[in-house]
């Protein structure tokens, strides 16, 4: 009977759980309730409790639900965003997979072309020697045969005839799209996958250089040719294209014919342009396709004074083939085929313009993104700093980099000259007395000079110097290089439109420098950003004003995976407002690598690397002289071009030119003495800057810090068998603990440090004067810093 009631009790405990359970687990709401609680998730999608308790009183409609009740809905919330989130991921990548699987399967049947096509003219030449005893009679017939007339119908001044060129260049360019007219090969350092931006190659023997690529982009077709075709907007080199004559072809298509100039890389090299004709057209299967071939002659195009500065190249057919993709977006085929005329260059530079890679990082990949940088900024993806659209952010990197380009070209239409030098061939002074600062977006807002625009720039060899590190030092370590007295002339003079050279009030740099990001692109290759130097005035009666400075910047090609792609720093001053339509004078460098031999060991990296003036590039190769150089130093070349601009009155020509030759002339110095602290060792590219042994003022150096420390700690830092020769210098960087020695001033400032105290400050040995020994302290650490180094500096003062 005991157990039949434990049993009834415990039945009805459970039966009443269950109903709480119940009632717990199945709550209805109501529409009013919903929303509401949609109001606050919108607002904080995870409410603390005290807020959710607040909610139930705020809310009577939610007063006959428990606290508990409102805290699993809000988790049963999130819960489904994060599927709805993850199922929208899970379809974009199952639709990036399909196109990217279709692109692979065409990619494949190419190939297999291309085998079938190697293995046929393999068996022909089989033949042709099996009958080589014939070979004449057959040569002349078949020279009979092969010899055709020029078909009448391509005359360039009929539109009959340009419909039979483009009919042609249409054919060429999907052969090499689609087909096996070009014999491809893997972009190096591209593979393909689920996360990358597209399949890339380039041409491997073929006349003149070519890449290719293809890519899923969220885009309609007519959307993505309309952003092709307006190539000033992605390719930074072009300068200017115009379209002279557009006719309909007959078939729905366009016939068009244009005539583009674009940027020389270098001051090195004249620029080129090209007379071209481009066909748009759509194909049976629904493909658009935009192609492109050069036209011999001027025809009705630029006037031959217009094109006096330029060097005529050759576009083989090239252009963009896309298809509509099931579900949305496009499949691009991009194609970018030239003849760059590398014959009009000096020798040193023709590997930049025989380089496929070069055409591919340049065009073909540059194209690629910055559609697929569209489709994001489109879809609401890209989120950039300071409030900025992405599209008023993306105008600012190109008139930068329009600007740099400008200054480098200094072409003779936009008012440059080449200002009398004294007789140093080094550093080009070019004047642009009509230069104004404007905006397209507002020309009132315009600041015209009185005297104009003065560009000083060189350009050198990089011997084995990797141009993504470079560049990376150089906007990190800004001080290294630069003067802040010339920044703040340069910031001044646009800010006020007035000049302080001579005389200008002397400003003390405090050391820091602040990055603000602005945006990058979706693979991080480029970086906009503002810089602020923070500097005080020397002066007693400005002691207390601050006099910061500026710059607005673009860093690109900072990844030392990127194979053929050009490194550049460009930064111009900027009023701290930093307007929309802000007047912008852009200078910096560019580092472009000439070649990309491959080393064969790890062990033929030099540790020695030099810059050299423009002397000598009028010989094939530069060599390095230093100690210790092999000849596989030559394994890595580029080209390191600097342009300088500054505003000056007309008065003051004389004052700025003589400034501006001699602070680049510093610049260069600085960047030579940053290439060899940057240098790795040839072990492993990790380890830190290697210490010249048989340099005397190191050797010096680490025997006064061995007697500094016996003297005043009482013990050997080293044991007495490491002391001799060179081994000093190697035991002292290889320490176990980390090393600083600092200067005997007011202010301590680091002078040294071995591995282990660069490490430990997370620095390089060229930036630790950067960093001040009361940075590295907190509030007391400085105080008895003070009071102990105030004793040192009696103890080592002369009586």
């Amino acid at each position: 009977m005991a157990m039949a009631v434990a049993q009834h009790r415990e039945s009805s405990s459970g039966s009443s759980i269950n109903k709480h359970l119940d009632a717990g687990k199945y709550v209805r709401y109501t529409a009013e309730q919903v929303e509401a609680l949609e109001r606050v998730y919108a607002e904080c999608p995870k409410p603390s409790s005290l807020r959710r308790q607040q909610l139930i009183r705020e809310c009577p409609i939610l007063s006959n639900i428990e606290p508990k009740q409102i805290k699993v809905w809000f988790q049963n919330r999130r819960c489904r965003e994060k599927q709805r989130k993850e199922a929208s991921r899970l379809q974009t990548v199952n639709r990036k997979l399909t196109a990217m699987n279709k692109l692979l399967m065409e990619e494949n049947d190419r190939l297999q072309k291309q085998v079938s096509q190697l293995v046929c003219e393999n068996g022909y030449m089989r033949q042709q020697l099996h009958t080589v005893n014939a070979s004449a009679a057959t040569d002349a017939s078949c020279d009979s045969v092969v010899t055709t007339p020029q078909h009448s119908l391509r005359d360039a001044n009929n539109p009959a005839g340009l419909l039979s060129i483009a009919e042609e260049t249409l054919a060429e360019f999907l052969s090499k799209a689609t087909g096996t007219a070009v014999d491809w090969v893997q972009m190096p350092g591209m593979k393909p996958g689920p996360d990358s931006v597209g399949i890339f190659a380039i041409s491997q023997s073929c006349s003149g250089v070519a890449a290719r690529a293809c890519g899923l982009v969220s885009l309609e077709p007519t959307k993505i040719a309309e952003i092709l075709k307006d190539r000033p907007s992605w390719f930074r080199d072009c300068r200017n294209l115009e379209v002279f004559t557009m006719f309909p072809a007959g078939n729905g298509g366009t016939i068009e014919l244009v005539y583009t100039q674009t940027y020389a890389p270098t001051t090195l090299a004249p620029a080129r342009d090209f007379w071209t004709l481009r066909y748009t057209t759509t194909l049976e299967n629904g493909s658009l396709v935009v192609c492109e071939r050069s036209l011999s002659g001027s025809g009705a195009g630029p006037s031959a004074a217009a094109a006096a500065q330029f060097v005529r190249a050759e576009m083989l057919p090239s252009g963009y083939l896309i298809r509509p993709c099931e579900g949305g977006g496009s499949i691009i085929h991009i194609v970018d085929h030239m003849n760059l005329e590398a014959w009009s260059v000096p020798e040193v530079l023709r590997p930049l313009y025989e380089s496929s890679k070069v055409i591919a990082q340049k065009m073909t990949i540059a194209a690629l993104r910055y559609i697929r940088q569209i489709a994001q900024e489109t879809s609401g993806e890209v989120v950039y700093g300071l409030g900025r659209q992405p599209a008023v952010l993306r105008t600012f990197s190109q008139r930068l980099s329009r600007g740099f380009n400008d200054a480098i070209n200094g072409f003779n239409d936009d008012g440059w000259s080449i200002m009398n030098c004294d007789g140093a061939e080094d550093v080009i002074i070019a004047i642009n007395s009509s230069k104004n600062l404007s905006s397209s977006s507002n020309p009132a807002n315009a600041l015209s000079f009185l005297g104009g625009v003065l560009c000083a720039k060189a350009s050198m060899l990089l011997q084995n110097v990797p141009p993504a590190v470079l560049v990376r030092f150089l906007r990190e370590h800004r001080s290294e290089w630069a003067d802040f007295n010339v920044d703040a002339y340069s910031a001044a003079s646009l800010k006020a439109g007035t000049y302080s050279y001579p005389g200008m009030r002397p400003t003390r740099f405090t050391g820091s420098q602040i990055i603000m990001p602005l945006g990058h692109t979706i693979e991080h290759e480029e970086l906009l950003e503002v810089i602020r130097l923070e500097g005080h005035s020397l002066a007693q009666e400005d002691a207390f004003l601050s006099r910061d400075i500026h710059l607005l910047q673009i860093c690109s090609g900072i990844d030392e995976n990127a194979v053929g792609a050009c490194s550049e720093l460009v930064f111009a001053p900027i009023d701290e407002m930093f307007p929309d339509d802000a007047p912008l004078l852009p200078s910096g460098f560019r580092i472009i690598p000439l070649d990309s031999k491959p080393s064969d060991t790890q062990d033929s990296l030099t540790t020695n690397r030099t810059l050299d003036l423009t002397s000598s590039l009028e010989v094939g190769t530069a060599t390095n002289h230093a100690a210790g150089d092999a000849p596989s130093c030559q394994n890595s070349r580029s080209v390191l071009t600097i342009a300088l601009q500054f505003p000056f009155d007309s008065n003051l020509q004389d004052n700025v030119a003589a400034m501006a030759r001699q602070y680049v002339r510093s610049v260069i110095a600085s960047v030579q003495r940053v290439a060899m602290a940057i240098s790795p060792s040839g072990l492993s590219p990790t380890v830190g800057p290697k210490l010249s042994p048989g340099s005397p003022e190191a050797l010096t150096l680490a025997h006064w810090i061995c007697q500094s420390y016996s003297y005043h700690l009482g013990a050997e830092l080293l044991r007495a068998e490491s002391l001799g020769g060179d081994a000093v210098l190697k035991n002292l960087w290889q320490h176990q603990d980390a090393i600083l020695c600092c200067s005997l001033k007011s202010l301590p400032v680091f002078i040294f440090a071995n591995q282990a105290g660069l490490d430990m400050l997370e620095t390089t040995l060229v930036a630790l004067q950067d960093i001040t020994l009361d940075k590295i302290f907190d509030e007391s650490g400085r105080k008895a810093l003070c009071s102990d180094f105030a004793k040192l500096m009696q103890q080592v003062s002369p009586n």
